[in-house]
């Protein structure tokens, strides 16, 4: 907020007074929207016939806020931006597919390198570092480049690739084999990320970028939502290496149908517009 209120560009008297540019709040579609939200991912954090209720709370509420977005002039979210946009729908299905399997890895692999290979907390957090580097590194190298299309098939088989290492694993797993599958997860996370919000940029509307941009956040976050959920499911017994194994078969699945979404045909055209 500090830096916003140095920084930003300083907007006319003239600017505001025009009604076209004064935007309401919609309060109702926020709070609609987290009443949704809430009660889904208190709902997956754990999941059984005693917190159905929660589920059917988010149903309702989604369709309360689905109907009520689409009534008003400004609303939080603008529905009808994804009902005519495709490609745009396909993005946001790839930040959520994508972001289930990092947050799937980023979850249970440390709790794995803890109770199933027997390292230290510190060491585990060590172990992690080759990712982070090799994805603040990939980001920095590939950020600018416009092959989105490219970058996002290389980024979903080097995914599906260090998720099948995993199944390999077991509690005498060697610490050079552990860094590889470190450093092979950084790689998907250094560019699918860039990629997926480099191709809202050219699939939504210049007035709807914002909204746009935004939207895909949600759908990463709820990606993190089904990941959490996955690693309560698969993890919570004792035969945890079991456990991690079966979190990457969940995974490898989610992993197929993103390399299917990858036959969209409008990523090719993002690249010969570039």
């Amino acid at each position: 907020m500090f830096l916003g209120y140095f920084r930003f560009p300083r907007v006319s008297e003239d600017f505001l007074r025009k009604e076209d540019n004064i935007t309401s709040i919609d309060f109702i579609g926020i709070l609609f929207f987290g009443i949704t939200l809430i009660s889904a991912l208190l709902f997956l954090m754990s999941p059984n016939w005693h917190s159905v209720y929660l589920l059917i709370i988010a149903i309702i509420f989604g369709v309360i806020f689905t109907g009520f977005e689409l009534k008003i002039k400004n609303p939080f979210m603008d529905l009808r931006l994804l009902a005519g946009n495709t490609p745009l729908l396909l993005t946001y299905t790839r930040g959520l597919l994508s972001a289930t399997v990092s947050y799937s890895f980023l979850y249970g692999y440390p709790q794995w390198l803890e109770t199933g290979r027997g390292l230290s907390p510190s060491h585990s957090g060590l172990l992690l570092l080759p990712m982070f580097l090799t994805s603040i590194i990939l980001s920095k190298a590939t950020g600018k480049n416009p092959a989105i299309h490219m970058k996002l098939i290389a980024g979903s088989i080097v995914q599906f690739i260090a998720m099948s290492l995993l199944l390999f694993t077991n509690h005498s797993s060697s610490l050079i084999y552990l860094i590889v599958i470190a450093i092979l997860f950084g790689i998907p996370q250094g560019i699918l990320n860039l990629a997926n919000q480099n191709a809202v940029y050219f699939q939504a509307s210049s007035k709807q970028m914002g909204a746009s941009a935004g939207l895909l956040r949600i759908f990463m976050y709820m990606g993190a939502m089904l990941a959490s959920s996955a690693n309560g499911l698969f993890l919570k017994s004792e035969a945890i290496t079991n456990g991690l194994h079966y979190l990457a078969i969940f995974s490898l699945v989610i992993c197929f149908i993103l390399i299917i979404t990858l036959l969209d045909r409008y990523l090719r055209k993002i690249e010969k517009n570039t």
